[in-house]
């Protein structure tokens, strides 16, 4: 998931200009892109959409961004939108493992109701000085959670804090990261909101990629372009890692701690890091 696109929920114009774009995810938002007295018609479009047979056939991933539960139009979001169209439930606004669990509790009730046996999946959004404190415990919260997503607007902006010192930046990248590790998650960079500015653009993705972040949200098509490109797995990287993959499967090297390829000392983490960068070479 290099690059994930925002789609207003109450754009339904734009749904399918989307989905014909290079973003590998798209993010349909019932949250800050529509009005109160727009969400229910934006959850009806989203899950016709969703339901269409051009979204089920794409091989993008399909995300929704919900309300946060802790408003009165979570219950309604995911008895709209929960469903076989569903890749990922963006959660924002979250501040502790239990409203993540309180979360999975609904979203489990709504599939039971239907006899759905598939588990719907959460992406967290880590977007306040609380949540940044404590995202390791939400990262480990619960098996559904695949991965945490950073929202520096929300955590910088109030508090003056300098987002174009990208010190400032790499310290929060770098804080989150580690919550995503520790829980074994992926870690998701988040929006850019100048998008003239391309090159901040890109001076972000640069530094997310340095730390392990799997992609960048997009809000506007023409960053598509520069996540995919920040992101992408050369293919130095890939023939690398097919040798350490290939050597670990050697049978003088099965069962050893640590192991030679290329001059270089490989163990368990290197080995790790190499199958993730082929998984990801085969993904969106």
């Amino acid at each position: 998931m290099r690059s994930k696109l925002f789609v207003p929920g109450g754009r339904p114009e734009l749904f399918a200009k989307a989905l014909a774009g290079e973003a590998d995810a798209l993010s349909f938002d019932l949250e800050d892109s529509v009005t109160p007295e727009l969400k229910g018609a934006a959850r009806t479009a989203i899950a016709s959409f969703l339901a269409t047979e051009a979204a089920r056939q794409s091989p993008k991933l399909m995300i929704v961004r919900t309300n946060a539960p802790s408003t009165p139009y979570f219950a309604d979001d995911i008895e709209a939108v929960v469903g076989d169209g569903v890749t990922l439930i963006n959660l924002p606004k979250i501040e502790s493992a239990e409203e993540v669990r309180a979360a999975v509790d609904m979203i489990a009730r709504v599939e039971a109701t239907r006899g759905w046996q598939r588990r719907t999946r959460l992406l967290v959004n880590i977007e306040t000085p609380l949540a940044l404190a404590r995202a390791a415990s939400i990262a480990g919260a619960h098996p559904r959670v695949a991965g945490l997503q950073l929202g520096l607007a929300d955590m910088f902006e109030p508090y003056g804090i300098e987002r174009r010192d990208l010190a400032n930046v790499h310290s929060v990248l770098f804080a989150m990261r580690m919550a995503a590790a520790q829980a074994d998650v992926f870690a998701l960079d988040g929006a850019f909101a100048d998008v003239a500015d391309s090159e901040g653009y890109r001076e972000e993705a640069a530094l997310a990629r340095r730390l392990g972040y799997l992609g960048k949200s997009c809000i506007h098509p023409r960053q598509v372009a520069l996540a995919n490109q920040a992101f992408a797995v050369s293919d130095a990287e890939i023939e690398s890692a097919r040798r350490i993959v290939e050597a670990a499967r050697e049978p003088g090297n099965q069962g050893r701690g640590a192991f030679m390829v290329d001059g270089k000392m490989v163990d368990l983490p290197f080995l790790k890091r190499a199958q993730a960068l082929l998984a990801a070479a085969h993904k969106p």
